[in-house]
């Protein structure tokens, strides 16, 4: 993995994610915990995907309902998609230690979509892209838990979502992210663009 291995290397930065590089034992829910089960974020693989198509599904009724009915549509992600994010390991599984609850894409950039911004990303860092981010609705806490698994393992993450997907947008500067402006995917619609640098490494630029 491409990673800046200086910038890893902060004792603050370390401090701050002692418990995020342990998270295959860290507790995640509270519930979970009580019963004596533990969070588990690991690659998906074959035989999740009923129970990922089944999430998915609930993501995109969840947008719907929140004023948001275009930015998945129709089947999307499609089976043919999350078969091709399980073979390339990029897509991974948000477990309470015995039951997926949520999913989430994270790749090594550079993306396609973001090489061209209307505005500026923060840094030009190596970086890791998230996508396709979803939760069942039956546990809570599920987006923060993917953000510190990456935040574990890289510098620098980029992240979009649609203009009308209001809940995403809160969740995503609440984890720290700064705006940097629209980006187009492939079928050229525009999407809010996200970018988070390690706190060692906007100290360097500033």
């Amino acid at each position: 993995k491409r990673r800046d291995r200086k910038c890893r290397g902060s004792k603050d930065y370390a401090r701050r994610h002692e418990i995020q590089l342990k998270i295959f034992q860290k507790p995640l829910w509270a519930a979970a915990e009580a019963k004596g089960e533990y969070a588990m974020i690991r690659p998906a693989v074959s035989t999740d995907l009923d129970t990922l198509e089944g999430i998915y599904r609930s993501a995109r009724e969840f947008m719907h309902r929140s004023g948001n009915p275009s930015q998945w549509t129709g089947n999307y992600p499609s089976h043919e998609i999350l078969l091709e994010d399980i073979a390339s390991g990029a897509l991974c599984a948000v477990t309470d230690g015995k039951s997926v609850h949520g999913a989430f894409v994270l790749k090594p950039g550079p993306d396609p979509t973001y090489a061209v911004i209307d505005g500026a990303w923060q840094s030009d860092a190596p970086y890791a892209a998230i996508h396709r981010v979803a939760g069942d609705g039956l546990i809570r806490g599920v987006f923060h838990e993917c953000v510190e698994y990456a935040k574990a393992r890289w510098a620098s993450l980029r992240i979009d979502t649609h203009r009308d997907n209001l809940p995403m947008q809160r969740h995503i500067l609440r984890e720290g992210f700064v705006y940097c402006g629209v980006i187009r995917t492939r079928d050229g619609t525009e999407r809010l663009a996200y970018q988070w640098d390690a706190p060692c490494r906007r100290e360097k630029q500033a």
